[in-house]
């Protein structure tokens, strides 16, 4: 059985792109070397392959397993940086504006909730936590967008350039040390028709988390999600022109959750087989789990569910509304 995780060992696994992690910015922080690990969000054709048609959340995610801390750091308070990556005013979708009121507006709400349970103490076999620091909701998590049409892309950027652009992303908003990049995610948007070799057959977006000299970078590959279609969450939860979106928020909210709990991919929590939180309930189109509309002040957006390990007395389950361990669903 496949796991659903697909942690990925090393660039070349992503697909034809076979050039080496790491790289240098082109000024300020500059990436030192690309931690080996990444971790994806396969697309719902590979999901797919993972089980029958019946639609079974966990299956590729440990049968059930809960969340256990691996002894890194999460993120106390997630804070989000979008770049743009020569976009330069192309956006046929509309996806920018809808990314960015997500980001503007999902932040304390009950939808991330459940990730706040996740911590850097766990007791006993590591899946419960008494103490903290625990993994942050606060509000207002997107901190700055950025628009790069000065440095060039290229026509299937690597994950080296990935955590390149990242680099400079901590530089241009001002985040030059360890310190102010312990929470930071840097959201990589490449534009339309410019992707990483491996989109959309294989996958729809990934974090990681690249050394540099500003400390360790978590950074998020995020190609222009509507390029896949119905392979990445377009109409996963609503049809028509309404459903066009919907992949936007449910892999960019997908990757902000895993990015929170396991910034350091396999350090932070993770379960048996090394499926994230969002792992574990991706692409569950009915029943308990299933993908939802959630509404914000921003709007209503398409979500996945996420991995509660306190849900169903602790036999753990997936949730999309989060407002204590006894009330959630």
């Amino acid at each position: 059985m496949r796991s659903l995780a697909l942690v990925i060992t090393g660039a070349a696994a992503l697909g034809a792109a076979a050039a080496p992690l790491g790289g240098s910015a082109a000024s300020g922080a500059v990436v030192k070397t690309g931690l080996p690990n990444i971790h994806v969000l396969p697309t719902l054709q590979r999901h797919a392959d993972c089980f029958p048609p019946v639609v079974v959340s966990v299956a590729c995610g440990g049968a059930g397993t809960p969340m256990t801390w691996g002894g890194g750091a999460v993120q106390t308070s997630p804070a989000v940086y979008i770049v743009y990556w020569q976009w330069n005013g192309r956006d046929p979708s509309g996806q920018a504006p809808y990314q960015q009121n997500f980001f503007n507006s999902i932040g304390g709400t009950t939808w991330p909730a459940s990730q706040t349970q996740y911590c850097e103490n766990a007791t006993g076999v590591g899946t419960t936590c008494t103490t903290g620091p625990f993994v942050g909701n606060p509000a207002g998590v997107l901190k700055g967008t950025w628009s790069d049409n000065t440095n060039p892309i290229p026509n299937s950027p690597t994950d080296a350039d990935i955590q390149a652009e990242a680099a400079r992303a901590a530089a241009f908003f001002g985040n030059t040390t360890a310190a102010s990049n312990a929470n930071t995610q840097y959201i990589i948007d490449t534009p339309q028709g410019n992707s990483t070799s491996g989109f959309n057959t294989q996958w729809c977006a990934y974090h990681g988390m690249a050394s540099s000299s500003a400390g360790g970078l978590s950074y998020t590959d995020f190609p222009y999600q509507t390029d896949a279609g119905a392979n990445c969450g377009q109409n996963f939860v609503n049809s028509g022109s309404a459903g066009l979106l919907d992949g936007v928020s449910i892999v960019g909210g997908h990757e902000f959750a895993e990015a929170a709990t396991d910034p350091n991919p396999g350090l932070g929590w993770t379960d048996s087989v090394g499926a994230e939180t969002g792992d574990k309930c991706a692409w569950i189109s009915i029943g308990p789990g299933a993908a939802t509309d959630v509404s914000t002040a921003g709007g209503s957006f398409a979500v996945q569910s996420l991995w509660s390990n306190n849900d169903n007395s602790g036999a753990g389950g997936c949730v999309t509304s989060y407002a204590s361990a006894g009330n959630q669903h």
